[in-house]
């Protein structure tokens, strides 16, 4: 792990310029699953009209991005038929591209990164990092933003006893090595985030480890970083809490991932979010007076 240049302060992602410099808000980026089985929300907005109404709520609420996933990533998770993942993401994305906020695309299939660029996403969300045949070559010419995330391993076995000698460094040391094979393939450095990818082949100690140390990642890649947490099995070992009772504990952690640098914070709850994540910003910003 080698210490970077001064960290990004714009993430140029589709149709948007977003702000993401040190003094900036940070943003929300909304999850809006379309699939029967996430480990909080799987079912909840499979019908399209469902979920259009579930973003607009966001939207209402306060949103800066709406991530659209096909395909629970949950530990234990089989993985999807690219058809079926079509089926599921493509009508939404027709639906809100033209909702006056970035979309995202949460694949980690090629053929999915493609026909959704065509169809007007503004950022790939990645949990394997663009490293399957072919994803660089179906985002490297968009102007879509990317997220690079770390997992140690698959969601199907990721969670079978996950050992680090060093976490942070570990972790640092492959996205240092994915945001060099994205730079090698031209794609620019302002199109760039990353993402730590707690709870993807992470006990709670690895978990909690990444989150205290939030700023060697920031200060390491000199990116943006994408913190999701929200309801995740992290949350509820530290408050004892089943998945539908995890949103002060998610929003807690929002603000911690803030306070230590993060930039975009993926969560279930948006309003409650954003309205903590003001609360924060305005002490800080008044204490800089």
């Amino acid at each position: 792990m080698t210490a970077s240049t001064t960290p990004s302060t714009s993430l140029r992602c589709g149709r948007y310029r977003l702000a993401v410099g040190e003094h900036d808000r940070p943003l929300v980026m909304g999850i809006l699953n379309v699939t029967p089985d996430s480990f909080s929300d799987g079912g909840h907005y499979q019908a399209l009209d469902v979920a259009i109404s579930h973003a607009e709520q966001m939207i209402a609420d306060g949103v800066d991005i709406i991530d659209i996933g096909g395909e629970s990533s949950r530990p234990g998770a089989q993985p999807l038929p690219l058809q079926e993942e079509l089926r599921r993401v493509m009508p939404v994305i027709y639906a809100l591209r033209d909702c006056g906020k970035p979309i995202s695309i949460d694949t980690y299939k090629p053929e999915v990164m493609h026909e959704a660029i065509q169809a007007g996403v503004d950022m790939v969300n990645d949990i394997n990092a663009f490293r399957a045949e072919g994803a660089l070559r179906a985002v490297k010419d968009a102007e879509v933003a990317l997220c690079i995330m770390h997992m140690l391993g698959e969601p199907k076995t990721m969670q079978a006893e996950p050992h680090y000698d060093d976490v942070q460094a570990e972790v640092a040391d492959f996205l240092l090595e994915r945001i060099q094979a994205l730079r090698d393939a031209g794609i620019a450095a302002g199109r760039l985030c990353i993402d730590p990818g707690f709870g993807f082949g992470k006990t709670l100690t690895h978990n909690l480890i990444l989150l205290q140390g939030l700023r060697r990642l920031i200060d390491a890649t000199g990116l943006p970083l994408l913190a999701g947490m929200s309801r995740k099995s992290m949350i509820g070992a530290v408050t004892g809490k089943p998945v539908e009772e995890r949103m002060a504990g998610s929003i807690a952690a929002a603000v911690i991932a803030a306070e230590r640098g993060a930039r975009i914070l993926r969560v279930h709850d948006v309003g409650a979010t954003v309205d903590a994540i003001a609360v924060w910003d305005a002490v800080r910003k008044q204490q800089s007076v």
